[in-house]
């Protein structure tokens, strides 16, 4: 019996994913979001991977006791199935609406809103940073919703099947898709210079970048949204998603960052790298269960 060819094998997950989304998505999102938590949080303490979350954690925070960590890493988990669950309605999350009396999923303050609108508005680009805190696909989601003229950049799914699934999902709630690659800069520079505003997370390890202090260690760091404001002195703002206690999840935009600049005036890569990991710590520090601890950032 011959083997499975690799197509067909990324045939047959694409198509297992779709049926398991169509099921997911009759849940509707908040039943959603719970079943996904359940799961993962029994599934994910048995896996290897939860090994190297709790490893990341105990460097973070050496002071919290082993409960401590287990805690964090079980917070890390049921945000994470939420967040997957979340995905087949990514269409359907959104029910921001600032003249209702009643509060809805989506929560922004009245300032995080004229800061979108600000922003839609200036006619300049701008660059959006993000990281995986909560669901962090919202953020961009916040942005399109807001009439901002936005492209992103995403990590393209090895199976192609399900990467066409992925964009078609997002291309409805999102703007301009950019897959990440050897041309993502490029592409990226290109938005800007239509005046798009470009949004990408960072908190990931970039073995091409600088190693800068991440949670006291050094982490290979991705330098992409320092060197394109320093080759288009353009705004940098920080945006995020934090869960609350009832289920909702909260959006928020910084004021403009003033990136740290060389003698010359221009923005100094490294420096701003820095600077921008300091402020994706600051935000894993204040909701650490809702960050992925999973990830291999200091390998």
């Amino acid at each position: 019996m011959k083997p499975w060819s690799r197509h067909a094998r990324d045939a047959v997950t694409a198509a297992l994913l779709r049926a398991l989304a169509a099921l997911v998505r009759r849940l509707g999102p908040d039943r959603a979001a719970a079943f996904g938590a359940g799961l993962t949080r029994s599934i994910g303490p048995l896996l290897p991977v939860h090994r190297v979350a709790l490893d990341n954690i105990r460097h973070a925070f050496p002071d919290l006791p082993p409960s401590g960590h287990a805690r964090i890493a079980r917070e890390a988990w049921d945000n994470l199935g939420r967040t997957a669950a979340e995905y087949p309605h990514l269409d359907r999350l959104w029910d921001f609406d600032p003249d209702s009396p009643r509060q809805g999923r989506i929560r922004i303050a009245p300032e995080v809103v004229e800061r979108f609108l600000a922003l839609r508005d200036d006619g300049r680009p701008a660059l959006l940073f993000a990281a995986h805190l909560a669901n962090w696909e919202l953020p961009a989601v916040a942005a399109a919703k807001h009439g901002l003229a936005a492209a992103v950049l995403y990590r393209t799914p090895n199976n192609p099947h399900v990467a066409r699934d992925i964009v078609a999902l997002r291309s409805g709630s999102m703007g301009r898709l950019i897959p990440a690659g050897i041309e993502a800069p490029l592409r990226m520079m290109e938005a800007l210079d239509e005046g798009l505003h470009v949004g990408m997370l960072i908190d990931q390890r970039f073995g091409r970048g600088p190693q800068v202090p991440f949670f006291g260690r050094p982490a290979w760091s991705n330098p992409l949204v320092a060197h394109l404001a320093r080759r288009f002195d353009c705004p940098v703002h920080g945006a995020r998603a934090i869960r609350e206690p009832d289920g909702g999840v909260r959006l928020e935009l910084t004021e403009a960052i003033e990136l740290p600049r060389d003698a010359r005036g221009r923005v100094d890569v490294e420096a701003a790298t820095a600077l921008l990991n300091r402020i994706v710590e600051g935000w894993v520090r204040e909701h650490p269960g809702q960050w992925l601890w999973m990830h291999r950032r200091w390998k």
